[in-house]
């Protein structure tokens, strides 16, 4: 007999550790090659992870809740000697291709596909870099050291010193988290802690700040459960969430604008198409119009396919749409990478698959990242309209109403009015106005709303 370890495996180049959030197994338990056994939580998605060889599996190292450092030994399965031998060595994740650059900006993380976990023994996890002598150390080596490409992104874009924020990672490391509780609880210099907002410190010119205010913080009143409440802490995901909306909300400023459209032409087309689609495997929806339509505008309307670097906007390349997923233990963005570049079936495809491997927490973390818009469609509720929050570090977000048959006043032959049914429902999108003005986004909602009330058939 031979026992294979289990690691915690790398979700993406700038991802250092993980969080066990479930066993699927228990010791003594047998396990299939390729079987889920364990879930994790990373900063960028959740995911469950296959066994690497079939057997028993014989230890468990790491229990639920515990975060601990990429490739460190989670498990080990008892398997016979021979199926060991045979067992392919680790895979390690190979990078996605780097887009071209459109505009100057700080250095960011590679993404990466998820591996395979390794099916040989792991070698150990490497060993923190040794501590450099007194005065050796340059500022950049020490950014290096204590935190991720995504971390030190962030604090470029807030101007903060890393150096300064205790970090809750492994040995010490600066994590996301730590960045977003930083500058929600940090207290500016000479500000009296009650003010509701004060000016950021001075900078010198052409770095990238916050903006002229910071909002400050009040502390969340003391909440404690009464007899028969259930209190049930947040999962790895709901805390995420919960961070980031706070800090979009906070560097954003939020405005929104609605649109009524009519879907009728549009619920043509679908029942024209829909048998067909599903021959082919497909679920034609409204989504996959409104999908199509936006990624088809986002070209002309650039300011709403942009982010905000510091004091400078990024004008993205690349069209690439985010469907907020509503999970039963929180909310996932997978992306739609060039979008513009897809035929009608090949966005219904992809919100099908993308929206199915959510559910199942099969998607790699490369598939939540590099979004430029996200739609978000609450509608499919019963929502009549909404007012989503952005998704940072991205300047708007469309939220979608319900769909359904209302009355609607037409202009008779005869110059008399009438009402006739037609199928219609809300288009909300929140923008930035830091960077995109009222009329930038309602010019791009006109021609959104033109598009889809006359949606052509060439397009199906």
């Amino acid at each position: 007999m031979a026992k294979i370890d289990v690691i915690m495996p790398q979700m993406g180049e700038s991802i250092a550790e993980g969080t066990l959030s479930r066993w699927m197994k228990k010791v003594g338990d047998s396990v299939k090659r390729d079987e889920p056994i364990f879930e994790i939580s990373t900063d960028k998605v959740d995911a469950e992870i296959p066994a690497p060889q079939a057997g028993i599996l014989a230890e468990i190292l790491v229990t639920e809740g515990q975060t601990v450092a990429i490739q460190t030994v989670v498990a080990r399965i008892e398997t016979d000697a021979s199926a060991a031998a045979a067992a392919p060595a680790p895979v390690a994740p190979a990078p996605a291709p780097a887009a071209a650059p459109v505009a100057p900006k700080p250095a960011a993380a590679a993404v990466a596909t998820l591996a395979p976990v390794a099916s040989a023994p792991a070698s150990p996890p490497p060993a923190s870099p040794p501590p450099a002598p007194a005065g050796s150390e340059t500022a950049e080596e020490r950014l290096r050291r204590k935190s991720t490409p995504l971390v030190r992104k962030m604090a470029a874009e807030h101007n903060l010193d890393i150096s300064t924020i205790q970090g809750s990672g492994i040995a010490g490391r600066v994590t996301k988290n730590d960045v977003l509780g930083f500058l929600e609880t940090a207290p500016l210099p000479g500000s009296p802690a009650a003010a509701l907002t004060a000016p950021l410190p001075s900078r010198p010119a052409g770095q990238p700040g916050r903006g002229a205010t910071t909002l400050i913080e009040v502390p969340a009143p003391l909440v404690e459960p009464w007899p028969g409440d259930r209190v049930e802490p947040w999962s790895k995901i709901r805390k995420l969430t919960a961070d980031h909306m706070i800090m979009s909300r906070r560097v954003s400023a939020h405005v929104n604008s609605l649109f009524e459209v009519d879907f009728t032409r549009v619920g043509q087309v679908r029942a024209a198409r829909k048998k067909e689609y599903a021959e082919r495997g497909v679920n034609l929806t409204f989504l996959a119009f409104i999908v199509k339509a936006v990624a088809d505008n986002l070209r002309k309307h650039p300011v709403v396919n942009a982010a905000v670097m510091g004091d400078a906007t990024v004008y993205r390349r690349d069209i690439n749409i985010g469907i907020a997923v509503a999970l039963d233990w929180g909310l996932i963005v997978p992306v739609i990478k060039r979008a513009d570049e897809l035929s009608l079936i090949g966005v219904a495809r992809a919100i099908n698959d993308l929206g199915e491997r959510a559910r199942t927490k099969k998607l790699t973390p490369d598939e939540v990242q590099r979004g430029t818009f996200t739609i978000t469609n609450p509608g499919g509720f019963g929502s009549f309209a909404g007012t989503p929050i952005i998704n940072q570090p991205q300047v708007a977000i469309l939220g979608v109403g319900a769909i359904e048959k209302r009355p609607h006043v037409v202009t008779l032959p005869d110059g008399t009015d009438g009402l006739v049914i037609r199928t219609k429902g809300m288009l909300t999108m929140a923008y930035d106005h830091r960077v995109v003005d009222g009329a930038d986004a309602d010019k791009f909602l006109a021609d959104l709303k033109s598009t889809l009330q006359n949606f052509p058939d060439s397009a199906a």
